[in-house]
Order: structure tokens, then sequence, then C-alpha cells
């Protein structure tokens, strides 16, 4: 390679992730070995033939199609897309090989193998990005662009990449004294203002020059006069995924981070600029945006797409979960819009909640609607009427969205589970003190709950009800135990395999019944032990092992089980929709290897010793 182009290879590969966390020195002896290949439109690289030398390629200019060796298509890949690094790691197994055709004349960059090796002795960390990545770029025939990139910033938490300069003031001050902070003192463009120890307002740049000097506003007047009342807020362990959704559904350019009631920090767009083309990002704002229900479901193929990609690049569960969870949520909130716009102007105040593992943030792609509306006291016959056919437009609308009816009908159109707050006291008080089957099965849904639309004081509300009710009953967690530990792992699976004796699942193991399930409900069991606000199962055990009831051990035991066997079912499911099936949760036992089989009887082991724990501490005495 000539030395003249050393610089500008260098520069370009230097913005490339991982690369840019590279050593300047480093990185410059690795593009001493790079190669340049010039392809014309409809040349192929074939990634499945045997080379002397394998090398990892990036797109400089132009653009690459990956197909497998079946024709079907993988990926479309353009600038600073890399492929080729699944063949880097002798431990990967990409079976059926694939090759890549450039679709437009192009320019591709080639790192050998070797140079990659020796980079990776020096740079262990590096070494571990590609060996944990099945691909760099994962695509749907529906075009869904997603790159190593703007993975690694969507999917950070929102901590990581916070600014930590932002003007903290309050309520008395006055428009010139904030200004002052904000300009002179900080260099920040945007203030948060406290009253009594709380958040109660902020204020930006934009905000002075429009309310301000724009009005005529007095610079002595107070802050509280022109500030934005209620502003939005992050928390540091959110997805910088979520801080975005909230960005574009509010259209606003800055977020306070608050931890504890403390402001730590400040995400604004700009720290988002530069990674635009995050799939998800895009499908949560066309959905915003959608006038129909029928536009709603043609984006169905894409939220697939979606899914595909996180699991297909090895996404944390947990992760996956709140992404899939945001985009029903956004599903929700304009269906509901939609419904109003046809209906009318609510004629009370309500709140629309989901429940369930939508939630929990723990959607995925066989995630059914549990949802419910909670009204206003003084709600009427006739409200509950409008109520009855916003519910159905909804329900109905996200069925045709592929989120199925639910089987047992927990949802907003029926009529039970359309009443007001106070009925809704008065169920959770029923149930805590009588939790015989049909209000154990009714709570069990309604333990956890969101709300997606309206007033999200009630849910609060209700969840307060909830807690004091299990103080005046300390059997009702005794009695949660009981039904929690009524089904057993399967200890002997691949001795004498515990399956599915009956049905079209027969001779399969439902990993959802015999293992998530049964997670989910000892979460639940040490969630409420302490009280806990969250409902996120993997925040409930925290939660439990902050307050000590739950030992570092144990707590470390049951996440590592559960994102495993979450992993296993994500990736179960992905499979089926690769080969165009309808996903489930029924696993047939010869497709295990020796690799799951091994960690699958660990995890259900750490299920079982967890109930024997649960029986001891909340067990009846």
């Amino acid at each position: 390679m000539p030395q003249s182009l050393l610089p500008n290879i260098s520069l370009f590969i230097s913005q490339i992730d991982p690369f840019d966390k590279i050593e300047t020195e480093k990185l410059r002896e690795l593009c001493t070995h790079v190669k340049i290949s010039y392809l014309a439109k409809g040349e192929t690289v074939d990634l499945a033939e045997n080379e002397k030398e394998t090398s990892l390629y990036i797109v400089r200019t132009g653009s690459m199609e990956q197909r497998k060796t079946n024709g079907v298509l993988r990926a479309r890949l353009g600038p600073e897309d890399l492929f080729g690094f699944t063949f880097l790691n002798a431990a990967v197994d990409d079976d059926d090989g694939y090759y890549a055709t450039a679709i437009e004349n192009t320019l591709l960059y080639l790192i050998p193998h070797s140079a990659l090796q020796t980079l990776f002795k020096q740079s262990p960390h590096i070494a571990e990005h590609f060996a944990s990545q099945a691909q760099v770029r994962l695509k749907s025939a529906l075009d869904v662009v997603w790159s190593n990139k703007e993975k690694g910033l969507f999917l950070r938490r929102v901590g990581d990449i916070a600014t930590g300069r932002i003007a903290i003031v309050t309520a008395d001050m006055s428009i010139q004294q904030v200004a002052h902070e904000m300009r002179n003192v900080l260099r920040t463009s945007c203030a948060v203002i406290y009253k009594d120890n709380h958040i109660v307002g902020l204020i930006t740049d934009r905000d002075m020059t429009k309310r301000v000097i724009a009005d005529g506003v007095d610079a002595n007047s107070p802050i509280e006069d022109v500030m934005t009342l209620s502003p939005y807020i992050i928390k540091p362990d959110d997805l910088v995924l979520h801080a975005a959704s909230l960005m574009m559904q509010h259209n606003i350019r800055n977020l306070p981070v608050v931890k504890d009631n403390k402001v730590i920090g400040l995400l604004t767009t700009t720290h988002l600029v530069q990674n635009h083309r995050m799939q998800a990002i895009f499908l949560i704002d066309k959905i915003k945006y959608a006038g129909s229900t029928s536009v709603l479901a043609s984006f169905t193929p894409e939220r697939q797409a979606i899914f595909e990609a996180l699991v297909e690049g090895k996404v944390a569960p947990e992760t996956i979960g709140k992404v899939m969870t945001m985009i029903m949520d956004a599903y929700n909130r304009r269906l509901i819009q939609i419904a109003i716009d046809k209906l009318g102007p609510p004629p009370c105040e309500f709140s629309w909640i989901v429940a369930g593992s939508h939630a929990r943030n723990e959607v995925h792609m066989l995630s059914d609607q549990d949802n419910a509306i909670v009204l206003a006291d003084n709600a009427t016959d006739n409200d509950k009427i409008y109520f009855k056919h916003l519910a159905n437009l909804v329900t109905h609308g996200l069925a045709s969205c592929h989120y199925s009816l639910c089987s047992g009908n927990y949802m907003a159109s029926t009529s039970k589970w359309c009443q007001s707050v106070s009925i809704w006291k008065a169920y959770y008080k029923k149930w805590v003190a009588n939790p015989e089957y049909e209000c154990l099965l009714n709570i069990s849904v309604f333990l956890e709950i969101r709300t997606i639309y309206g007033n999200a004081d009630y849910e609060t509300e209700l969840r307060n009800a909830l807690y004091n009710n299990i103080k005046n009953n300390r059997e009702f967690l005794s009695t949660l135990v009981k039904d929690a530990v009524n089904t057993n792992p399967p200890l002997g699976i691949f001795n004498k395999l515990v399956l599915e004796k009956s049905g079209e699942n027969k001779k399969t193991l439902d990993v959802k019944k015999y293992a998530i399930n049964l997670i989910i409900d000892l979460a639940r069991i040490y969630g409420l032990a302490v009280e806990c606000d969250l409902s996120a199962t993997d925040e409930r055990f925290k939660a439990a092992n902050e307050k000590g009831i739950l030992s570092d051990d144990s707590f470390k035991n049951i996440i590592g089980a559960y994102k495993f066997i979450l992993s296993f079912r994500f990736n179960h499911q992905l499979v089926a929709l690769k080969q165009g099936e309808e996903p489930n949760n029924n696993i047939n036992p010869d497709h295990f290897g020796s690799f799951e089989r091994k960690h699958l009887k660990d995890a259900f082991r750490i299920i079982a010793d967890l109930q024997e724990a649960a029986k001891v501490r909340f067990g009846s005495r």
C-alpha cells in the first residue's frame, strides 16, 4: 500500500467501532497491513471458500449485499460497515456461509486475519468485541440497518454518555441570576429548578430567547414565571434508546439525568445526532405519526426484524425486552390517540394501564395484551360506554398489529377491567384478603401495572393500596409462595426428560412454564416483600438483594439463570421466525447441544434452590 494513503486510511478506520478504542500507534501499525480492493457492480466476494488468508472487510465507499449460500438475504452494507469477522474466530460456527456482492461500484479495505490476531494479543478487549458478536450488521428484506456503532450508543446507559454540566437553581432566583449561572458559571444550555428540595421546572437557553427576550419579560422576575413546569427526566440506568424515544415523543431537546431526586447530568439531542439511523427509533417515530390502524399493522414485519437483529446481535435479554416494550408502548399510545380522535375527547380522567410482561418491560414476539382502564371516581355509566368503545378500538387495533388478544380476557375491553379507582382498590383488597384460585389468578396478572396513557397518579394509588393490603395480611405472601412452588423445574432433564405429554407440543420442553414463569413468580414475592416500586424481574431481585433478604450469591445465581434462559428462548424463537414459522416456548430436546444441556441443568437447580429458600423465608409457620 502506498504510504501516501496511510493517513487517509487511518483517519477513516479510527472512526469505526471498535477501532476507535485502539491506541494511535497500534492503529497506525494495523493500517500498514490494509489491502485495497475495488469491486465493480455485480462482482462477488465468496466468504464460504477456504482462503489462504481470511480478512476483515470494511466498506469504504459503495454498498454490498450479503446472501447466504441458499440465496436468502443476510444483510446490506454501506460505508463504515464491516463483514467477514465471523470467520476470524474458529469457535464461531457459521455453517451456512455467505457471499457478498457489490450492488454498486465499491471500494473495500481488507485487514488480514494475521494482522488482527497480532492486534488481539496486544489489545484483548478488541478480541472480545469480535468474539462476542455474531455479525456487525443485521438486516432483513425490509432494510433494517443496524451497525455496531449505532448499537453501541443506543443500548448503552444514559449515565455513560450524559454530560455532567447542568445548572442547578432554585425557583426564587431571578431570570438574570439563572442566566448568569448558565452562561458565565457553567456554560450550559439548561438549568433545573428546585423548590422545597423537589424538581419543579426546567429552563433552556432557547426558552430564555422565546419567553424572556421575545416577550420583554423583566430579567429581575423570578425564574418560576417562565420555566417549563414538571419537566421530563431520565434515570442514569435507562437506555439511551429510551431517552431518544422520549425526546421524539414530546419534541424536547434536553433531559436532566436524575438519581434519588438529585440531578447528576444532562442528555441533549447533540449526543444522538451522530447516530441517527437506529431502526428502532425510526419505527417508533413512524408509529407516532401513523394515520390509521392499517398503517400501524404494516409495520409488523419491521418490528419482527428488529427483534431478530437484537437477538442475533447478542444483545442482553433484558435490553431486548425493554426495546420491544418501547415499541409496544408506541403502538398502544398511537391507537389510543386514534380512538380519541374518532370518538371525541374523553368525558373524564382515566389511565390506560398495562400489566404482565408489558408492565415489566419484558415484551417479546409472543407477548399478548394485558391491559385495563382506571377511571376517575366521578365517571358515569355513560362515561363507561365511551371507554368501552375506546377499549374495543384499541385492543382490536393491537390484535391487527399482531399483539394477540389475551386468552384470559385481561383486557380493557372487558367491562370488569374498565372501572373506577375505588372499584380497583376494592379488587386489590379482595384479592389479597381472600386469595382463592380466581383471585390469585387475577392478582398475578395485575401485580405489575404501568401507565401508558392518561393520569399516572391512579397507578400510584393502586400500588399503594396493594402494599397497604399486604401489610395487613401477612399470609398473602405465603399463599403466593405455595402457588409459586407448585410447579418444579425439570431437574431430571436430559436423563428422563420432563416433557409435554400431549397436544401439538408433545415431547417438547415448555421453557416458559418450567423456568421463566417460576423465576417471575419468585421475583414478585421478593419484590413485594421489600415494597419494590419497580416491576421488572431483575430489578425486583436487585431490590431484595439491596434490602438484605436475598444473599449476594443467590442474587447473582438467579439473575444469571434468568438471563441464560431468556437468551435460550429468544434464540429458539429466532430460528422459528427465520424459517417462517410461528415462534413458541416449546423446545425439542433433540435440538439441545451440550452447552445448552449443561447450563439448563445449572439454571434449573438454581430455581429449585430459590424456591426452597422462599418457602423457608415466607412460607406459613
